[in-house]
């Protein structure tokens, strides 16, 4: 079999309709959208519109409630940053700031600041300055014999 012996199966592809391109083609005139009205405009958006009654979206109960206030973190685990010191990513002898965690790739935007968790084995000794983090990566960063220093002002990005 040559590539110019393959075809397609029997109706596997299917021709572009092309509407309003004269009475032949049985889509002329009107291309298909009848006479007149909202809907053979053209421009015409009615996603929510259920004939007069209410909206599926507007008779169901709302929920919860989001906070204009709340401050967004880069998350940081201690597995993954153990993880880009073995890489050669991080240096272990500078101490580790925010905008480190930005250079090496570990954190792609700081938000309002990075928070340290403490999923995952953290073996190096390390200086971590950060705004924020859980009691028990504080604890693991000092069982490595390293200090988390957490930040209370957030940073603007």
């Amino acid at each position: 079999m040559k590539l110019n012996q393959l075809s397609d199966n029997p109706g596997a592809t299917k021709r572009r309709k092309r509407v309003g391109r004269g009475p032949g083609s049985g889509t002329g005139k009107m291309a298909g959208r009848g006479i007149k009205g909202q809907k053979s405009r053209s421009g015409v958006a009615i996603k929510g519109f259920e004939g007069g009654q209410m909206p599926l979206y507007q008779r169901l109960p709302k929920r919860g409630f989001n906070n204009i206030n709340a401050k967004r973190h880069a998350v940081v685990n201690l597995g993954l940053l153990q993880k880009f010191i073995d890489a050669g990513k991080v240096d272990v002898k500078a101490p580790i700031t925010e905008e480190t965690l930005v250079a090496s790739g570990l954190v792609r935007r700081i938000w309002d600041g990075v928070r340290i968790l403490s999923k995952g084995e953290l073996t190096s000794k390390v200086d971590i300055t950060v705004t924020g983090a859980s009691k028990s990566a504080v604890e693991a960063v000092a069982k490595a014999g390293g200090t988390l220093t957490v930040t209370s002002a957030a940073k603007a990005e």
